[in-house]
């Protein structure tokens, strides 16, 4: 019950990272809202002890006010939603740009305007907000855009955790390699059709570039999460988590 009492926001909390890191934290005893874009995701939450949904898009900064508004203060906020890019730069558009900015950067920065004044309110909080490995900690092949917006996140993250170190609230980023999820799924099936390789084959290529031998999975990510969003963390702000089975070594 390390997180009990607590009300927590998970975005993107649907599938892959953000249902893992939900269902921990539900399990340590906060309320999560698990908010996501698709309502058959959220339903799968149904009877599931401490989670209440809520259907949201993070790219409309009049309906995550509204969700605030609607819900009151909160303890955790946990930005995950985020899209991976696969491409160069000369396989960019300027809506592939502008589309991968405002879901993996600005949509943080509405959530966060949104519900930061609830914990200074409060005079406490924490804030998780996913980056990754890939980004001004490692340059990745064909992550263009994912790697520039995921270093605008740490720097983002960093920023705020020095704006309010004082004030009580605690901003940190963390930073997995690859791990198990629809969206590797996907990015695996994109390398397939653009190598000509089997499925297995692509998939054996991303793990032949983890130093562990291994994909990481959802749950070893929520493991980081719980940590951040407890007051064990409290003493721990503006850091980059890396979590990436060693790839960024």
């Amino acid at each position: 019950m390390r997180l009990q009492g607590k009300t927590i926001l998970v975005t993107a909390a649907g599938q892959g990272i953000g249902r893992a890191c939900a269902l921990a934290m539900a399990r340590e005893g906060a309320t999560v809202w698990a908010t996501d874009l698709k309502q058959d995701l959220l339903n799968a939450y149904a009877g599931v002890p401490n989670i209440k949904t809520h259907l949201l898009d993070v790219l409309k900064t009049a309906d995550v006010d509204a969700f605030a508004k609607k819900i009151g203060n909160i303890d955790v906020l946990f930005n995950c939603a985020g899209f991976v890019h696969q491409g160069d730069i000369m396989q960019v558009s300027d809506a592939d740009w502008d589309f991968s900015m405002d879901l993996n950067v600005k949509s943080m920065y509405r959530t966060i305007r949104a519900f930061l004044p609830g914990m200074l309110e409060q005079g406490k909080g924490s804030v998780i907000n996913m980056a990754s490995a890939a980004s001004n900690i490692k340059g990745a092949p064909n992550r263009v855009i994912y790697g520039a917006s995921k270093a605008a996140v740490i720097g983002l993250t960093r920023a705020l955790a020095a704006d309010y170190v004082a004030r009580g609230v605690w901003f940190n980023a963390i930073c997995p390699g690859t791990v198990e999820s629809p969206s590797l799924g996907e990015r695996i099936q994109a390398v397939s059709a653009q190598t000509g390789k089997t499925v297995a084959e692509a998939r054996d290529m991303f793990v032949a570039r983890q130093p562990i031998g291994r994909i990481g999975k959802p749950e070893e990510i929520a493991y980081l999460a719980v940590y951040l969003a407890s007051d064990e963390s409290s003493f721990t702000t503006g850091t980059s988590q890396i979590i990436d089975g060693g790839w960024s070594l």
